[in-house]
C-alpha cells in the first residue's frame, strides 16, 4: 500500500488552502522553512493555467507518487483526476465546463525516471532530490466557489449555502478494520459500519438527524466548528457568524418539524450547546417535537431529508445551489443512516463517514457559506473535520 500523506494513509488528500499552510500538508512537500515560503493561495502561478483560475485557486485534492510504490503513474493519474471531477479518458471530446462547477483544473508533474518507465526503458541512476515524488497531480477549485454563495445571499436567493468536498483514494486489502475505527471513534453517536455487495460505509456522526420515540421527534443539528483547545472553545461562542448560521439552521429544523408535528408544540430544548466531538468543538442544539397523528416513516423522512445542517436556507434553493457549485456528488455523506423498528426511529446525518467501493476509500467534508464567510477560513474548517478521519483510517 502506497502511503502518502501526513497520516501514512494512501494519498486521501488534503481538503486545504494552497499555501496556506495548515496542520498535515502533504508528505513530500519539503520542509517546515520550505513550505512557508509557498505563500498564500494567490501567489500560485502553476505553469500554463487558464488566466481565469490564475489567483483563485484553492487546493481540492492531491496524489503523490513515487518509483517504489508500483503501477502506473499514468493510468493512476487519469483515475485519481477522474474521481476529483476532471474525466480526461477521452481527449477529443469537447469541454464540458468544469470552470462552472467550482473545479478549475489540475496541476501535473511526471518526472523524467517516471516518464522512463512509462515508456519501457530503465529508470536511470537514484536521484540526487529524494523527497520529491515521481508523480504529484493537485487539483484546484476555485475560491470563487464560496463568492458564488456570497453572491447569492446578496441576491436575495439563499441565506446559507452549505459546500462540499470529496477526496478518494485506492486501496489494498479488507477496508473493514479502517472502517471500524471509525465507527469506534470517542463521541461518535451513530458510529458503526454498514456493508453489502462491494460496499461498505463508516460512520462516526455525532449528529441526530431525526429520532423519534414514544411520539415525541427530536433533531440535534450541528454547526460551528473550531478545533478542540481552549481558544478554540473561546473563538466558537465569541462567533458572531458562527451563532448567526447556527440560528438559521435551527430555524429551518423548526419549520421541518413543524410539518409533522401537532400544531404548536416545536420547542428549542437546547440552543447553541458546545461540545467535543476527537479533537474538534462544535455548537449543537436540540429541536423537539410532538408527531401529530398518523406519522409514518416515509412522510417522516420527506420532511427531514436531507438535513438543514448540510443544505442551507432556504432549503430547496440551498439544494439547486449545491447542484450547480459541488462537482462531485455527495455519496455516502451527508445522508442518513441509523435504526429503525416499529415506534423508534434513530437516524444520524451521516457527516464524519468514509466510504469504500470495490476500489477507493472516499470521504467527504464541508461547511456552511454565509455573507461573512471567508474562503479559506471554510476550507480550513472542512479540513480540521476530515483530520481525525483520515487519522484513524490510518490507523494512527
Amino acid at each position: 500500500m502506497r502511503k502518502v500523506g501526513p497520516y501514512g494513509v494512501e494519498t486521501l488528500p488534503q481538503v486545504c488552502a494552497a499555501g496556506s499552510g495548515p496542520a498535515g500538508l502533504a508528505a513530500g512537500s519539503g520542509p517546515a522553512a520550505l513550505a512557508a515560503h509557498r505563500g498564500p493561495a494567490a501567489s500560485i502561478d502553476v505553469p500554463a493555467a487558464p488566466a481565469v483560475c490564475r489567483g483563485a485557486l484553492t487546493e481540492r485534492a492531491r496524489l503523490h507518487w513515487s518509483l517504489g510504490d508500483g503501477g502506473d503513474p499514468a493510468a493512476l493519474a487519469e483515475e485519481f483526476l477522474a474521481a476529483h471531477g476532471l474525466p480526461l479518458h477521452d481527449l477529443t471530446r469537447p469541454s464540458t465546463g468544469q470552470h462552472g462547477t467550482g473545479v478549475c483544473g489540475a496541476a501535473l508533474y511526471l518526472s523524467a525516471a517516471a516518464g522512463a518507465l512509462l515508456a519501457g526503458a530503465p529508470t536511470g541512476a537514484p536521484e540526487p532530490a529524494p523527497a520529491l515524488p515521481d508523480l504529484a497531480v493537485v487539483v484546484y477549485q476555485h475560491a470563487a466557489a464560496v463568492d458564488a454563495v456570497r453572491a447569492a445571499i446578496g441576491r436575495g436567493d439563499v441565506y446559507q449555502s452549505n459546500l462540499v468536498g470529496h477526496a478518494a483514494a485506492p486501496y489494498t486489502g479488507d477496508p473493514l478494520p479502517a472502517l471500524s475505527r471509525l465507527g469506534a471513534l470517542p463521541g461518535a453517536r451513530y458510529g458503526g459500519v454498514l456493508t453489502g455487495d462491494g460496499w461498505a460505509i463508516g460512520c462516526a456522526s455525532p449528529e441526530t438527524l431525526v429520532e423519534v420515540t414514544d411520539g415525541q421527534v427530536i433533531t440535534r443539528p450541528i454547526k460551528g466548528t473550531r478545533p478542540a483547545t481552549a481558544t478554540g472553545r473561546a473563538e466558537l461562542l465569541a462567533s458572531a457568524k458562527e451563532r448567526a448560521e447556527h440560528i438559521m439552521i435551527v430555524d429551518l429544523e423548526r419549520n421541518d418539524l413543524a410539518r409533522i408535528a401537532r400544531t404548536g408544540t416545536v420547542t428549542v430544548d437546547e440552543l447553541f450547546a458546545v461540545r467535543r466531538w476527537c479533537d474538534l468543538w462544535q455548537a449543537e442544539s436540540t429541536v423537539r417535537a410532538a408527531a401529530a397523528d398518523g406519522l409514518g416513516l416515509a412522510d417522516l423522512l420527506r420532511a427531514t431529508c436531507p438535513g438543514g445542517s448540510v443544505t442551507g436556507a432556504p432549503k430547496l434553493a440551498a439544494l439547486t445551489q449545491i447542484s450547480a457549485l459541488e462537482p462531485v456528488g455527495r455519496g455516502a455523506s451527508m445522508g442518513a443512516l441509523g435504526w429503525v423498528a416499529p415506534g423508534h426511529v434513530d437516524l444520524g446525518l451521516t457527516i464524519r463517514t468514509a466510504a469504500a467501493d470495490g476500489q477507493r476509500l472516499h470521504t467527504w467534508a464541508g461547511g456552511g457559506i454565509t455573507w461573512d464567510s471567508d474562503a479559506h477560513a471554510e476550507v480550513a474548517e472542512a479540513a480540521a473535520k476530515t483530520t481525525p478521519i483520515r487519522a484513524t483510517l490510518a490507523g494512527r
